[in-house]
């Protein structure tokens, strides 16, 4: 598996406390760009730009990432823009809460 996959696969691992789907399903995950050196760099969003997880989610998300076998640094970049808004969610997402 890649290193943009294993990325991926944890951020299939990580929920908002809000909501019980996961953050990569949410679509609070923009981008992920890898670099052969190791370094990582993610473009992230919030369900809201006052949501009470703003400080603890992104730190989580590079805390968790950093760990991987192969990371040498991982640049976490939040974004309001575009916002986020519930077309962003997965298809498996809205399956899970109910929306299909």
């Amino acid at each position: 598996m890649d290193l943009k996959a294993r990325i991926e696969n944890i951020c299939r691992n990580i929920y908002d406390p809000e909501i019980p789907v996961n953050i990569y399903d949410l679509g609070l995950i923009y981008d992920i760009e890898t670099f052969e050196n190791g370094n990582v760099r993610i473009i992230m969003t919030l369900t809201t730009p006052n949501c009470p997880v703003a400080e603890s989610l992104p730190n989580e998300i590079k805390e968790n990432v950093s760990m991987l076998e192969g990371v040498t640094e991982v640049e976490l970049k939040l974004t309001f823009d575009p916002p986020w808004n519930k077309d962003m969610l997965s298809e498996e997402a809205m399956l899970e809460l109910g929306l299909l």
